[in-house]
Protein backbone atom coordinates (compact mmCIF):
# COMPACT_ATOMS: atom_id res chain seq x y z
CA UNK A 1 0.00 0.00 0.00
CA UNK A 2 1.53 3.32 -1.08
CA UNK A 3 1.32 6.35 1.13
CA UNK A 4 0.36 9.65 -0.41
CA UNK A 5 1.45 12.98 0.91
CA UNK A 6 -1.12 15.77 1.10
CA UNK A 7 0.46 18.98 -0.08
CA UNK A 8 -1.10 22.29 -0.91
CA UNK A 9 -0.09 23.83 -4.22
CA UNK A 10 2.60 26.42 -3.78
CA UNK A 11 1.72 29.97 -4.68
CA UNK A 12 3.79 33.08 -4.69
CA UNK A 13 2.52 35.57 -2.18
CA UNK A 14 1.71 38.92 -3.72
CA UNK A 15 1.26 42.06 -1.74
CA UNK A 16 -2.28 43.36 -1.98
CA UNK A 17 -2.83 47.06 -2.65
CA UNK A 18 -3.52 49.09 0.48
CA UNK A 19 -5.35 52.41 0.75
CA UNK A 20 -4.20 54.65 3.58
CA UNK A 21 -6.35 57.50 4.83
CA UNK A 22 -5.73 59.66 7.88
CA UNK A 23 -8.76 61.26 9.52
CA UNK A 24 -7.89 63.34 12.54
CA UNK A 25 -5.43 61.36 14.65
CA UNK A 26 -6.57 58.00 13.28
CA UNK A 27 -4.91 56.34 10.29
CA UNK A 28 -7.01 53.80 8.39
CA UNK A 29 -5.33 51.13 6.27
CA UNK A 30 -7.66 49.17 3.99
CA UNK A 31 -6.38 46.14 2.09
CA UNK A 32 -7.86 45.45 -1.32
CA UNK A 33 -8.54 41.96 -2.66
CA UNK A 34 -9.60 41.11 -6.20
CA UNK A 35 -11.00 37.66 -6.87
CA UNK A 36 -9.31 35.77 -9.69
CA UNK A 37 -12.52 33.82 -10.35
CA UNK A 38 -15.01 36.69 -10.34
CA UNK A 39 -17.41 36.83 -13.25
CA UNK A 40 -18.45 40.42 -12.51
CA UNK A 41 -16.33 43.36 -13.68
CA UNK A 42 -15.68 46.42 -11.52
CA UNK A 43 -18.06 48.40 -13.74
CA UNK A 44 -20.75 45.75 -13.18
CA UNK A 45 -20.23 45.91 -9.40
CA UNK A 46 -20.44 49.72 -9.24
CA UNK A 47 -23.55 49.78 -11.43
CA UNK A 48 -25.17 47.08 -9.25
CA UNK A 49 -24.38 49.04 -6.08
CA UNK A 50 -25.85 52.25 -7.53
CA UNK A 51 -29.01 50.44 -8.62
CA UNK A 52 -29.38 48.86 -5.17
CA UNK A 53 -28.94 52.26 -3.48
CA UNK A 54 -31.61 53.79 -5.71
CA UNK A 55 -33.96 50.85 -5.07
CA UNK A 56 -33.41 51.03 -1.29
CA UNK A 57 -33.85 54.81 -1.22
CA UNK A 58 -37.19 54.46 -3.01
CA UNK A 59 -38.37 51.89 -0.44
CA UNK A 60 -37.27 54.00 2.53
CA UNK A 61 -39.21 57.00 1.39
Amino acid sequence: MAKTKNTAPTTTEQTAPVLVRKIGKTTYMVGIHFSQTSKETMDDKVLRLIKNDIRNAAMCG
